[in-house]
């Protein structure tokens, strides 16, 4: 038996790459998942769509963790721009296109430069970052690089975001990262009709 092919020659191919995990047709669901599909329509996401695909194998798993992710998403303390520019950030590191090309209007919408965004798809610091943008990005990068941070970091976060905001920047980095890792496993393709150009992996 073949040994089994590492990541990151795969991460190019991942539009490519045949959907492990397609969209389930109603009549073939089980009423579990029935009723967590009708849960995702109900509200803000309106229906069962990218990660929540794969996720809808396990109901239960999917109905707890949309919840978590409806209140970082839509109820957090932390300003949209700062959700969804470490939204992007955690995006960039995975090289997760769904995520990516989802989220790149939204941080547009909210006020992140066209040019901060991509600088950020081409890997490194981007130059141009607001105040806040570039305390995220440095929080993100240290928690993932480092697994933690450190207390200059740590202290400037609670400053600007106060210990509720940095706990939850903190589990929106791990709520990502979880739904980053499922598309990517199961090989969900972006949405289609996107005009963001799909990411290119991050050199390792």
């Amino acid at each position: 038996m073949s040994p089994p092919l590492p990541l990151l020659p795969l991460l190019p191919l991942l539009p490519l790459l045949v959907d492990r995990m397609p969209p389930l047709l109603r009549g073939h669901m089980t009423a579990a998942q029935q009723t967590a599909a009708d849960e995702l329509a109900a509200g803000p996401r309106k229906g069962v769509k990218g990660p929540f695909i794969p996720l809808l194998r396990s109901p239960e798993l999917l109905a707890r963790l949309q919840k978590v992710g409806e209140f970082l998403r839509f109820q957090s303390s932390l300003p949209t721009r700062i959700s969804e520019f470490a939204t992007l950030v955690v995006s960039r590191q995975w090289t997760q296109q769904f995520e990516w090309q989802v989220h790149v209007p939204l941080a547009l919408q909210a006020g992140t430069s066209r040019s901060t965004i991509d600088s950020l798809a081409q890997g490194g610091r981007p130059q141009g970052m607001s105040d806040d943008e570039a305390l995220v990005f440095d929080f993100v990068t240290e928690l993932v690089t480092h697994r933690g941070v450190n207390d200059a970091t740590y202290r400037s976060a609670v400053a600007r975001f106060e210990e509720a905001g940095v706990l939850e920047l903190v589990s929106l980095v791990g709520y990502f990262t979880l739904i980053s890792m499922v598309l990517n496993v199961a090989h969900t393709p972006a949405e289609t009709g996107s005009a963001e150009p799909s990411l290119t992996p991050l050199p390792r």
